[in-house]
């Protein structure tokens, strides 16, 4: 069985217009909510395997605080396909991941996120930033991931605990 947390990045910041959209870093909010999911997470017992992310800044930083709030110590892989993505370049990005993980924590953006959801399970709401969707697949291999085998566990997000 394969389980994959679909992780919008936390709140960016628009504050210095001079930046690049994939250099936008998170705002005081998305600093405060990144760890504060990843907390959510722990207390369920969660942990990742593997932490695959855009290196858009503002993903870069969210994914970092998951790693460390939840004692991830290996490497997180960053995929350039993933800034900007379809659903069609998500899926394609975990269906390249090593069999021998478990728990893979996606953090992306979107509308990418949101269509990957949909196709998945057929979950219309809005991935809000740093919203955790849950999605548990009945697969030994990543390559065989699809809307027949998934199931639609959880979908957290901040100001469900406001």
């Amino acid at each position: 069985m394969k389980k994959i947390f679909l992780i919008r990045h936390a709140k960016s910041s628009w504050k210095d217009e001079s930046l690049s959209d994939f250099e936008r870093p998170l705002n005081k909010r998305g600093r405060a909510n990144a760890p504060f999911m990843a907390q959510i997470l722990k207390q369920r017992g969660i942990m990742a395997d593997c932490i695959l992310s855009s290196p858009a800044l503002r993903a870069k930083d969210t994914a970092k605080f998951f790693a460390k709030m939840l004692g991830f110590s290996k490497p997180i892989v960053y995929d350039e396909t993933l800034y900007e993505a379809s659903k069609e370049e998500i899926h394609k990005a975990i269906t390249a991941m090593d069999d021998a993980c478990e728990t893979l924590f996606v953090v992306g953006h979107n509308p990418g996120l949101n269509d990957l959801v949909k196709h998945y399970v057929g979950f219309s709401e809005n991935i809000v930033t740093c919203g955790i969707v849950e999605i548990v697949f009945r697969c030994e291999k990543f390559k065989d991931i699809s809307s027949q085998n998934a199931e639609f566990v959880s979908f957290e997000y901040p100001k469900k605990y406001s």
